[in-house]
Parts: C-alpha cells; structure tokens; sequence
C-alpha cells in the first residue's frame, strides 16, 4: 500500500546530519537498502511520530554487527570495557529482540540468540527476560523450529538464574546495577525486575516444551511461573503504597518494604503478571508527584526526598532521571494492561500521551542551535537534556572523558525500544503463536487515517490500514487487515478484532 520511496527522505536526512563516528556491518551509505528490505513501513498523521519511528529503525540497523559468531546487535557503538566479546551487553538484548522481531531478514535474531544461549554471550551479567524474548520472537514469526531449539539453552539459563539469585524464599534477588540501574534509590534486593523477568521466562519455557510434546517440562515450569506470580503479588506488592517495591534481602532493612516507588515497579506488566486487582499502581504514571514530567517518566516518584535531578557523581544515576529503557519497558506493560485488564485508572490516551512525551524526548540541540533527532542514555525529565552526555564531555576539560566509551558514548544508544511500541502498542498488532491476527490501536480519536506496510508475520506479509473517510488511500472506507493482497478482517473504526491468516 505504501511507496517505500516516500519514507526515503527522512533516511536521507538523518546521513547527511550524521558523525559517524562508529560504523559496524551496515554504514549509512547502506541504510536505505538495508532498511527498505528489512523493516515495516508506517505513515500517520503525526510527522513527528512517524520520523523518529525511521529515525530508531535508522539506528538499529548501525548495531547490527556481522561477527565470527553471526551477527549479534550492540548496546553501545563505541567499546566500552564491560561489554562482552564483540561489545555485547545482555541488559538491553530483550528490547534488542523486541525491536529486531519485525524485521524481514530472520537471521539477523536466529544468529544473536544462538549467540546468548549456545555461544559466548554472557547471558546472566545483568538481568535479561531471554525466555519470554525467544517466546515473542516466535509469536512473531512462526518460526517453531528455531523457538524449539532454543529450548535446552533457556531451560540451562534458567537453573543458572537458580543457582546464583534464588533464596530459599523462593524470590530472586538482585544489585541495582546488575538490573542497569545503578545508584537507584531503593537499592539491592527482592526486586520486581528479576522476579518478573523469571515469571516471563518459566511461562515461555513451559508454552515451548508443550510445543516440543516435552509434558514433564511444560508442567515443571507452569509450576515455577505460578509459584513466582503468588511471590510477586504476595511479597512485592506494598498494600499502603498500592506499589510493587523492593524488599532488601539483607542489611538494616531486611525484609522491610523500601519506602520508595520507582518506575520498575511497573514492569510486573511487561510479561501480564498482575491480577486487575493491582491495576491501581498505573494512578502513578500520570501524577506530576509520581512519575509524569515533561520528558519523562521519571525513574523515581517525584514527591520522595532522595529523587534529585544531579550532574554530579556518577553519569548514570537511576534516583530521578528518566531512562528510555525502562519508559519502554512501562509503555509495552501499559498497552499490555489496557488489551488484557478491566480497570479506571489510564487509558488509551494516557499510553499516546507518554508515547509523545517519549517521542519528544528523541531531540538535541547542537551547538550551532539546530535540532536534530538523538536517543542517547538518560535524561534530564526537566528540560530534556541528556545527563551523561553533558557529564561525558565537560569532565575532562572540555574534552570526552577517557576509559567510558570515548567520544559520543552514548549517541545512537540501543538501550530500548521505540519501533515496537509503534507496531505492538500503537496500532495494535498482538502476535500471537496461532494462525489468528489480534489488532486493538491505541491511536487518538482523531485520526483519519494510518497505515503499517509490509509487517512480516508468521511466514506472510500483512498491511493494516485505516481510513476514515476512503479518501487517503483510495482503497475504501475503514480500518482493515490484508494479507497476501486479501482482506482477512475490516472494522468501520479502530478498535480491537481479529482475523485468519489465509494460508
């Protein structure tokens, strides 16, 4: 439906305002071409939306790297001294598949799984939901042989998790920094990040043995998953609060709900943990003393005494700034609660509301006064300036600071997602592991039109396209679902239905 060559300028204008600095398998004189082949197209009414949509799959594609060990995706462009081989890091590898499952070229995720399972990615150095990734990547794309290989790998990463982080409580514990949240305000302990990523990967673990015909398997993990939902929602969730909040597992406050809400107490969301009983924790999102700012969501609820907005210390603090990774992580369980839970608390237009906020977070103005798309680590939920950047480069005399990545550490940071939230939250597709296509947009009321061109989706090509009035597109009135050039489901307005795959 739509013309590739009308998305190409935006492709054009991102080369020509580029340094770069670091070029990997994919240089900017190949991003059209890879990008044309690769990924969904997407026209809306909203053109700032729309660009940075480009602008991230624009990004993605330089972490793209071809190694002796197939191609893997990088967080940081530059080497920085605690990645692993071929400048790997596992904290962000989950939104890396996220991301990466919507394009065409399979490869590209089938080597880089391969690499955290049976390869030389140091799978457990930080947190990371790879069992629930592999499950949406198969959602995605169908693709039953490579999810039930992966199913050894992940069953041995989810006894090494038992080995190293599960007490006898039965919770996992972990270190701030060790979830990628370094000098946050609660600290170490029983936190909601690893307990749920834990619950996402024993329910994926047991939905692929059952795939595999593995009975015994399915049902150990199916125990495991439940057993983990109960500790969450019984352990985690601070009833005075109306929070889930971390609980140290040792020191002074064993054992004693941290009196802060942070930000990760939404991700239980993520992999559909809670019961609607413990929707009321989303009032925070949207309150200007909990979590809502400018260019937030803010890490930390705004109304504590230690949340603090510092350029002092270290770069990369988790007390108050906000953090693309974990507005993804919030944006993905918010479209999550609103496709699967009854509740009064948000709404569709607070996920467009923060999606926006998010959206105009992708900005930096340069010394010449120009603005120019950017995603970059953390931010300032003030005024949108990106901390470590500006901590980066005044340190060491007006120049980059040596031994933290180098010039522009943080420039094209591939730390979380955007693309996703486009095509999983904001038009709505719901992969799922049977034949049938789940669509519910979150889009304004208003708009008149949308469209998401060439959406690889269990071995076919799938558009979805709406239009108010017929006149846009010129192929009739309504919000529609085409596969193979046949409509397999139409809706006059934009709301959630389903179709059949034609095989």
């Amino acid at each position: 439906m739509l013309n590739p060559d009308s998305f190409k300028h935006y492709i054009e204008k991102f080369n020509r305002g580029d340094r770069e600095l670091y070029v990997q398998s994919f240089p900017n004189s190949q991003a059209w071409n890879f990008l044309k082949e690769n990924i969904p197209l997407f026209n809306c009414p909203d053109k700032d939306i729309e660009e940075i949509y480009y602008f991230r799959w624009w990004t993605f594609r330089k972490h793209v790297k071809k190694t002796p060990s197939g191609f893997v995706i990088t967080e940081f462009l530059p080497p920085v001294k605690w990645a692993g081989p071929h400048n790997t890091i596992s904290c962000a590898a989950g939104h890396h598949v996220r991301e990466g499952r919507w394009l065409r070229n399979r490869q590209y995720l089938k080597d880089y799984l391969n690499f955290w399972l049976y390869g030389e990615g140091a799978t457990r150095n930080y947190s990371f939901w790879i069992g629930d990734s592999v499950w949406q990547y198969f959602c995605t794309t169908g693709d039953a042989e490579s999810t039930i290989s992966f199913l050894p790998g992940l069953i041995e990463n989810y006894k090494g998790w038992e080995r190293e982080r599960l007490d006898s409580n039965g919770l996992y514990w972990q270190i701030d920094s060790r979830d990628g949240m370094e000098c946050s305000i609660s600290g170490n302990g029983y936190r909601a990040t690893i307990n749920t990523y834990q619950f996402g990967d024993a329910s994926a673990i047991a939905k692929i043995a059952a795939m595999a015909g593995k009975k015994d398997i399915e049902s150990e993990y199916r125990e495991k998953a439940a057993s983990l939902k109960w500790l969450v929602e019984e352990k985690l969730w601070d009833p005075e609060a109306e929070f889930f909040k971390v609980v140290p597992h040792e020191g002074e406050y064993q054992g004693k709900f941290s009196d802060v809400r942070e930000l990760h107490g939404l991700t239980p969301w993520y992999c559909n943990l809670p019961g609607a009983d413990k929707s009321v924790a989303w009032r925070q999102l949207m309150d200007t003393k909990g979590f809502y700012a400018s260019f937030g969501p803010t890490t930390a609820e705004q109304r504590h005494p230690e949340f603090i907005i510092s350029y002092q210390g270290h770069e990369c603090k988790w007390n108050g700034p906000s953090w693309p990774f974990s507005t993804s992580i919030t944006l993905t369980g918010l479209a999550n609660l609103l496709n699967n839970r009854h509740q009064e608390y948000v709404d569709k237009k607070d996920y467009f509301e923060t999606l926006k906020i998010y959206t105009r977070s992708h900005r930096l103005k340069l010394d010449n006064g120009e603005i120019v798309p950017w995603i970059d680590e953390n931010l300032n939920p003030e005024t949108g300036d990106w901390i470590s950047r500006t901590r980066l480069k005044i340190w060491e005399n007006g120049t980059w600071s040596e031994g933290k990545g180098g010039e522009e550490r943080g420039k094209d940071y591939n730390h979380s997602t955007y693309c996703d939230l486009i095509i999983n939250g904001l038009i709505g597709l719901r992969p799922r592991p049977d034949e049938t296509v789940e669509i519910n947009p979150l889009v304004p009321d208003e708009w008149d039109y949308f469209c998401l061109d060439r959406i690889p989706y269990h071995g076919q090509i799938l558009t979805i396209l709406y239009d108010r009035t017929g006149n846009h597109y010129r192929q009739g009135k309504g919000l529609r679902i085409i596969s193979g050039g046949k409509e397999i489901a139409s809706s006059e307005l934009p709301g959630k239905f389903t179709g059949k795959l034609v095989s």
